[in-house]
């Protein structure tokens, strides 16, 4: 089993494929102290001595010592990861070791999205701690897969004494290890730039990422590495933190004076305060921890295969994606069945598998000023019904998707004049809007149970095969008429778990139903959203030299096969900029592929590209959705050219893309190392129409044939000669 114990040292051993990861049972008290993190190691003896307390300075222990999952009060005044108050106003925690188990496999968490795997894949640690003043037990878990460098780790509190506590901070993951001149790496931005790759020196104090939003957020996606310097994509350390939760979060780095690194994520505790009853337990949500001695890419390749494997569920975990159409950037809000049927039939003609509705289809909703939450279809615009619309595409073999936003309400619709109480909102305070909506309070049942009815009855009345999830505000005013004034602090908690429930409940009774999360584009891409819908929409920037940028940093943790990219109808509506229909189609390629275009409206000469462009993604898909990802080069970086590659898992094929942004003149055609090919095998690349060995092409590289003129891409398709 990849846990052990050593009773006698009191130390436990969690081996990955790669690393371990060490802890122990300090003899005098029993804290849970933190010992080592890194590459492998042999044997199931610490390999340092456990510190002791010496109680005249247990101030110096507290606050000096690498601890497991330290608390606030007792002298650790670094940042820890879990506060309370008691009814009297006391904060004070000190937990220590009480028992402990192993197992195979890895338990549910209750409520909450979390990776999976079979008893044979994984194996499990529970650790239970206890603070006697107050009955607060703290349950840690670790779940180790066989064959990945990976870590899981999450916290269940429960409350074993007489009166109420309130939970104000509860983390799910802490990591003390000594400083290496580390750098810090975090995914961040804004709408229509999310995810850019951020890479700093870790200086003194506390830094990191955080969310106060009510979702993950296009700012600061919950993610964070450190790396050592010099960290490169094939060499360097790397440690690194993902959070499977799609609320407000927090992610923290400090260096400390004692020149010790701690990393805490969780979440955060912005307005967070949850009530324990005597005996009640809080579970917070998973951190996926990955640790690599072999660079970034490494990492990448490593967080792509477990939430490949170990994360995304249903239908479409494994298989295609129909390439779809969407009409927003063709129509907006004005269609009608007429213009939607000239759209499909066009597509149709193109290869395109699927038509889809998006934002327009139901109540009063001609603009975006109204009828969110009105969720029965327009017949004015749906001519002859939603039956009709969607059996007309069907014959045309195309598949049907609508866009809902279910989370949102507009005050001029007639869910909120029935139930203005359903929408958050501080009382005798003038509600914030954005986009002229509010937000539904999802942490009452009724009102999920309304939202998912009222979808339930629309899915049900005809063959609609997707769902574009979307959500376009941030919470604000937050308050719930439903809760009591004690119990306020947990909203944004429950708002998330409310989420959680109703896309559980759309995914269980429609389960062939493709469902794709959006938030404004890519405001809420993490994990756990990737649990309930295989892919995600990437940016409401769809423009594709600007996602050559956004796709890097989201492929840096999540799976390409995640991403949601369409070929964008030009000038661009976002930015402006006009790109060769070729190179939309080869950059979108790196995601789900589908359009987001009139494709009545664009010139003969584009429209007779799209069929060699599904053409190329059934092609090539295959190796894009389960191949090994291998970042080449960056145009953020080098401000040139972007070149990135994929590999099958048997290293018998790779698809190489190149993107030229600009020509320089004098500027030679670059050269190329690949990477992730075996050195024994040799490779016939199309392009060239040359046989190539594989150590040839990683270690002098491959020759790409630069084009004069800014964004011109090209496909290499690399196969094994036999």
């Amino acid at each position: 089993m990849s846990v052990i114990y050593n009773e006698k040292e009191k130390i436990f051993k969690l081996d990955t494929s790669g690393a371990s990861y060490v802890m122990g049972i300090e003899g005098a008290l029993g804290h849970l102290v933190h010992i080592y993190y890194g590459k492998k190691i042999k044997g199931e003896s610490s390999p340092a001595p456990l510190p002791g307390i010496n109680f005249a300075n247990k101030l110096w222990f507290m606050d000096g010592n690498p601890m497991e999952y330290p608390a606030g009060g007792c002298g650790d005044f670094r940042q820890h990861c879990i506060e309370i108050e008691t009814k009297e106003g006391y904060t004070a925690l000190e937990p220590v070791y009480v028992s402990h188990s192993i197992y195979k496999g890895k338990p549910k968490l209750k409520g909450l999205p979390a990776t999976f795997a079979d008893e044979d894949e994984c194996s499990t640690l529970e650790i239970v701690l206890r603070d006697e003043p107050t009955g607060i037990e703290i349950i840690l878990l670790y779940s180790v897969f066989d064959g990945l460098d990976v870590i899981t780790r999450s916290v269940k509190v429960k409350n074993t004494g007489s009166d109420a506590v309130y939970l104000k901070k509860v983390s799910s993951a802490c990591l003390d290890i000594g400083n290496q001149n580390f750098e810090m790496i975090t995914l961040s931005g804004a709408w229509g730039r999310e995810r850019n790759i951020v890479r700093r020196q870790l200086t003194r104090g506390r830094h990191g990422v955080f969310s106060e939003r009510g979702v993950s957020g296009h700012q600061e996606n919950p993610f964070i590495a450190i790396v050592t310097p010099e960290t490169t994509q094939n060499t360097g350390e790397v440690y690194a933190m993902n959070f499977v939760y799609s609320g407000n979060h927090e992610a923290v780095c400090e260096l400390t004076n004692s020149n010790q690194v701690r990393m805490v994520m969780g979440i955060n505790p912005y307005k967070f305060s949850w009530k324990l009853e005597q005996n009640d337990e809080f579970t917070a949500p998973e951190v996926v921890m990955v640790h690599s001695q072999e660079g970034l890419g490494s990492m990448t390749r490593t967080f792509h295969d477990l939430y490949r494997k170990h994360l995304i569920r249903g239908k479409y975990r494994n298989i295609k994606r129909p390439i779809l159409i969407n009409n927003w950037e063709a129509t907006y809000f004005d269609f009608d069945t007429d213009k939607l049927l000239d759209i499909a039939r066009q597509a149709s003609k193109a290869g395109i598998e699927m038509l889809v509705v998006d934002d327009g289809w139901f109540g009063n909703r001609f603009d975006d000023n109204r009828a969110l939450g009105d969720w029965f279809v327009n017949e004015d615009k749906i001519k002859g019904g939603l039956q009709y619309l969607v059996s007309e595409v069907n014959k045309l073999g195309m598949k049907f998707g609508m866009w809902f936003e279910p989370e949102m309400v507009c005050p001029d619709s007639e869910l909120f004049r029935a139930h203005p109480d359903w929408a958050i909102n501080i009382p005798g305070r003038a509600a914030a809007l954005q986009r002229n909506q509010m937000v539904l309070d999802i942490t009452r049942k009724e009102v999920r149970d309304y939202i998912f009815e009222s979808m339930a009855k629309v899915l049900r009345s005809a063959n609609v095969e997707y769902i574009k999830w979307d959500m376009n505000r941030a919470l604000t005013d937050v308050a719930s008429a439903a809760l009591p004034h004690d119990r306020q602090g947990e909203i944004y908690h429950r708002y998330v778990m409310g989420v959680y429930e109703l896309q559980d409940r759309i995914t269980t009774e429609f389960p062939y139903i493709l469902l794709e999360n959006c938030s404004s584009g890519g405001g809420r891409y993490d994990p756990g959203m990737l649990y309930y819908s295989p892919q995600i929409w990437c940016s409401d920037n769809a423009e594709a030299i600007d996602r050559l940028t956004i796709q890097e940093g989201t492929a840096l943790i999540y799976p390409l096969s995640t991403m949601g990219a369409h070929v964008t109808d030009c000038p661009n509506h976002c930015v402006g900029r006009v790109t060769p229909f070729e190179t939309r189609g080869v950059i979108a390629l790196a995601g789900t592929f589908g359009y987001e275009l009139d494709v009545t409206k664009i010139s003969e000469e584009e429209r007779n590209m799209i069929p060699d462009q599904t053409a190329m993604y059934h092609k090539y898909n295959d190796i894009v959705r389960e191949g090994d990802y291998y970042r080449l080069a960056s145009y953020s970086e080098n401000t040139v050219y972007d070149s990135y590659m994929v590999v099958s898992k048997d290293k018998s094929e790779a698809l190489v893309t190149y993107v030229s942004v600009r020509t320089i003149a004098g500027y030679p055609d670059p050269v190329i190392k690949l990477s992730g090919l075996s050195e024994d095998k040799t490779y016939h690349v199309d392009v060239l129409d040359r046989n190539i060995p594989g150590d040839v092409l990683m270690n002098y590289g491959l020759p790409v044939q630069h084009e004069h003129g800014d964004y011109k891409a090209r496909l290499y398709h690399l196969t094994e000669v036999q």
